[in-house]
């Protein structure tokens, strides 16, 4: 009877990371961007509630459903060499996306969709200061504390976690930015998958994406 106890709620768990899965990386795969445009308060805005809410929701589905602690999903202590870490992490994403875009995309003859650049650097900077500190929060937590940290413990392979991690990131930046885009978005992936391996931390994972955005978005063109 005890054995069998123990398979149901190992079985209850499993059914719990996979929902979880979906909920993460399946919802963040969603055209945010056109259902964001329905809400009344305008398609900018209304995409970032939309990511927000995602957000809120997988932390409260960590919390109340799994019944575990955020630091199960990576949101741990951070100290000294964590901040150093990030800032690191973050000037090699900035350097490699500078390289990608001048030598790489010239080599392949591929451009960047600067309608979407220019369009969002015409944004109030109020808007930019919230698109990167969202972009940082919930895409660290829907494409990598989550599905790393999830599923390493289903599969046991860290390569199938690491994998899925940075391909489910890399394919959601193809929409509005085009192919090109990939390139970057698989790069900045590598970096800040690497980067999760190393520190198992969150809010490191957070702040490097933070200052690599906050590079292309709010400082001065």
């Amino acid at each position: 009877m005890a054995l069998q106890f123990r398979a149901i709620r190992s079985n209850a768990r499993r059914l719990q990371i996979v929902l979880g899965l979906l909920l993460s990386i399946g919802s963040a795969e969603l055209p945010l961007d056109r259902l964001g445009a329905r809400l009344r308060v305008g398609p900018l805005l209304g995409r970032e509630l939309l990511w927000w809410a995602l957000v809120t929701v997988v932390f409260l589905y960590v919390l109340l459903i799994e019944k575990r602690q955020l630091s199960s999903i990576g949101c741990r202590r951070f100290g000294l060499r964590d901040v150093g870490g990030a800032i690191a992490a973050g000037v090699l994403l900035i350097v490699g996306i500078m390289l990608i875009s001048t030598v790489v995309f010239g080599a392949l003859h591929l451009q960047m969709n600067t309608r979407v650049m220019n369009r969002l650097l015409a944004t109030p900077l109020y808007y930019r200061l919230l698109l990167v500190t969202r972009a940082a929060v919930a895409e660290e937590t829907l494409f990598r504390g989550y599905p790393i940290e999830r599923l390493g413990e289903l599969t046991g392979s860290a390569v199938l976690a690491f994998f899925v991690s940075w391909a489910a990131f890399t394919i959601a930046h193809l929409g509005a930015w085009g192919w090109a885009q990939l390139i970057v978005a698989g790069f900045g992936g590598i970096v800040l998958t690497l980067l999760y391996f190393w520190r198992r931390n969150l809010w490191v994972n957070m702040m490097a994406h933070w200052i690599a955005d906050g590079a292309g978005f709010l400082l001065p063109h």
